[in-house]
């Protein structure tokens, strides 16, 4: 059965900046036991820091990103995917398989037009 097989994601996740440190982190391990409740493994966790947005989405104009890569049963997506839309501290987030953990991930600094 396909419902078994455990894959390795990248889930990209932005949460809300107008949360204070310890909110952010409740919300942060929220998504971890998430994926930790449906037989998920966390592999990495990349923390990218305070951006911002590239347009506003629902009056947020910056975000905390964070990038996490995860093995998960094929089933679990869905159930993850749902929990997520009810998180309201959750701006955005994406789930794909890979193949590999990124050890090191950098993004570009957006230069601020004047």
């Amino acid at each position: 059965m396909t419902h078994n097989r455990q894959n390795l994601y990248e889930g990209m996740y932005v949460i809300s900046a107008t949360l204070s440190d310890d909110a952010r982190h409740k919300a942060l391990d929220k998504i971890l036991a998430g994926i930790k409740n449906r037989s998920g493994e966390i592999k990495k966790v990349h923390e990218q820091g305070r951006k911002r947005l590239a347009y506003e989405i629902d009056g947020h104009r910056e975000g905390y990103y964070y990038l996490i890569y995860f093995t998960a049963p094929t089933a679990a997506i869905g159930e993850l995917w749902q929990e997520y839309h009810l998180n309201e501290d959750l701006i955005r987030f994406i789930t794909l398989r890979t193949d590999k953990v990124m050890e090191k991930v950098e993004f570009k600094a957006l230069v601020e037009q004047q």
